[in-house]
């Protein structure tokens, strides 16, 4: 979409029509503000949605060196942004230009607007997601503000929270930023604080966790002491779903996830084959509607929440989180997905995050834009990530451990490789070592049918070989594949572990009341089109088994 069509969607006017069914509306409450008064500030959370009845209000990004006004809302337009209904903080401060009215929202009542009111809804929901794009475009939006070395795991792990967690940052390179040095002179800084997360002139944290990262940006809230009808473990395309089918049917609904929503789909720079999108959608684009869908309908996504067992109560499903807290089910879904699995070689672990990566995004193509650079992998996430970085690099290396490209890729993205002038497919080929100082700089290769060995000079090399999925935190009762995936469906009736009368539902483990879907479930197609129809399709064994209890 043109910049100008992505303006005209994020700031539409209501229709004196529409602002006048505002003002009778129940839910809203008219309030009124004076020149310089501020409506809501950056960071604040609980937020509310305030349309605009007279006057105007400066939307104002104080994350930069000096407060900056984005746009002015006027009669009939209204302030916001997605954090009004995930519950997230405000990325940007409201000022009344003006001496002005308002009608206020409460974060509930704007759930009920757009949900009850679909003309609005839609208005809404659309200029928020264009919101966020334009947000998130380079040189529109300061946001929070990384400094640390591209050689850095943990500005490596920094920026790859945020960016999972769709913030707005900018990432400011100790090695080739020349704000840097005077920012951290400003901060009273060196390079040894690094990684350092600022906002505005203000200095939020230094080498955070992610723990520590989302509790201070309001990402991450307490979790309500209640029993949850469905807990779904993962956000995947499996996961989210689930959310939002399970929410929208009046389920008690809550998504634990351990770094950010989206799974493996949700590092796709290109998805082209899921049915609905003619022209591609990239896996963040998808999962933000996804979650937008999930917390329209009330579902929780809390993060990070991750889960490190599960236990058994008299029915219920205990999940114990990293941390000590303790969320209750009556039922669980598994959809933790599978991830892609170490590659394992001669000095490849401690050049993780230093050159060595498992996804190809816009954070990690930052880190090697002009150069020569290695996909190892036969699959459809090789491929996609094959196209993407040709187009940003000079030379993309496909690694493939076969002898035949579309053997496990789709004919549509091997022809395209096979078409790219920026591609080069090495067919029987692997990784045999890696080397660098303190970050990747040749990786040596090997045709496992010739024995030919080549060494490549190389800032990156992009690992998408073979799949481990996340199971490691579920007890002895859900039965596992030998491969550690979790088995479903009527055979498990057989399993020492299975209680019920009745034979499991076709989604569900060895446990009554805990379904599986997505990769991680055992014989499942690899595929985001399967996981959300999976995900979609367990909320309906979800119903049956609580119709039981």
């Amino acid at each position: 979409m043109a910049e100008n069509d992505l303006h005209a969607v994020a700031f539409p006017k209501f229709s004196e029509a529409k602002l006048a069914a505002m003002g009778r509306c129940s839910l809203t409450k008219l309030r009124r503000y004076r020149a310089g008064e501020k409506l809501f500030e950056v960071g604040e959370t609980g937020l509310h949605f305030y349309v605009v009845k007279s006057g105007e209000v400066d939307i104002v990004d104080v994350t930069g060196d000096e407060p900056r006004v984005l746009v002015v809302h006027r009669a009939g337009q209204f302030a916001g942004d997605i954090q009004q209904l995930n519950g997230g903080p405000a990325l940007v401060t409201a000022v009344a230009k003006t001496d002005c009215e308002a009608y206020e929202v409460s974060p509930d009542g704007l759930r009920e607007l757009v949900n009850n009111h679909p003309d609005l809804g839609d208005l809404i929901l659309q200029a928020f997601l264009a919101r966020r794009q334009l947000l998130t475009a380079p040189g529109n939006f300061t946001g929070l503000r990384v400094i640390g070395s591209r050689y850095s795991q943990d500005t490596f792990r920094v920026r790859e929270f945020l960016a999972k967690n769709r913030m707005p940052f900018t990432w400011l390179d100790l090695e080739a930023d020349p704000q840097v040095a005077q920012l951290l002179k400003q901060f009273e800084l060196t390079e040894a604080d690094t990684p350092v997360v600022a906002c505005g002139r203000t200095v939020l944290l230094r080498n955070p966790s992610d723990m520590q990262l989302a509790e201070t940006l309001g990402i991450r809230r307490p979790l309500e002491q209640m029993v949850y009808d469905l807990v779904v473990v993962g956000s995947g395309p499996a996961g989210l779903a689930a959310a939002v089918y399970g929410a929208s049917e009046g389920l008690s609904t809550i998504v634990l996830e351990r770094s950010g929503p989206g799974g493996q789909a949700g590092r796709s720079m290109r998805i082209e084959n899921y049915l609905g999108f003619p022209f591609g959608i990239t896996g963040a684009e998808l999962a933000d509607k996804a979650v937008m869908q999930a917390n329209k309908f009330g579902a929780r996504l809390p993060v990070p929440t991750p889960v490190t067992s599960m236990t058994f109560d008299n029915g219920y499903k205990l999940l114990h989180l990293d941390g000590g807290e303790t969320v209750t089910a009556k039922c669980v879904l598994i959809a933790t997905g599978a991830e892609y699995r170490r590659l394992g070689v001669a000095g490849c672990e401690p050049l993780e995050g230093r050159g060595v990566y498992y996804a190809a995004t816009p954070n990690e193509a930052t880190m090697c834009r002009g150069s020569e650079v290695l996909v190892v992998g036969g699959g459809n996430s090789a491929g996609q990530a094959a196209v993407y970085l040709g187009g940003n690099c000079r030379k993309v290396y496909l690694l493939v451990r076969g002898d035949d490209l579309y053997k496990n890729m789709s004919s549509y993205l091997a022809h395209r490789i096979e078409q790219a002038a920026t591609i080069e497919v090495l067919l029987n080929t692997e990784v045999t070592r890696m080397s660098g100082d303190g970050h990747l700089g040749e990786v040596e290769i090997v045709n496992r049918k010739t024995g030919q060995k080549r060494t490549i000079q190389t800032p990156a090399l992009f690992s998408f070989i073979g799949a481990v999925p996340r199971t490691d935190w579920l007890p002895a009762e859900v039965e596992r594949d030998d491969k550690s995936f979790v088995r479903t469906g009527p055979a498990l009736a057989k399993s020492p572990h299975w209680r019920a009368r009745r034979h499991p539902f076709l989604l569900e483990t060895s446990r009554a009341g805990v379904f599986a879907a997505g990769d991680v479930r055992s014989e499942s197609v690899k595929r985001v089109a399967s996981a959300v129809g999976e995900g979609s399709m367990a909320v309906q064994f979800v119903h049956e088994y609580l119709k039981e209890m």
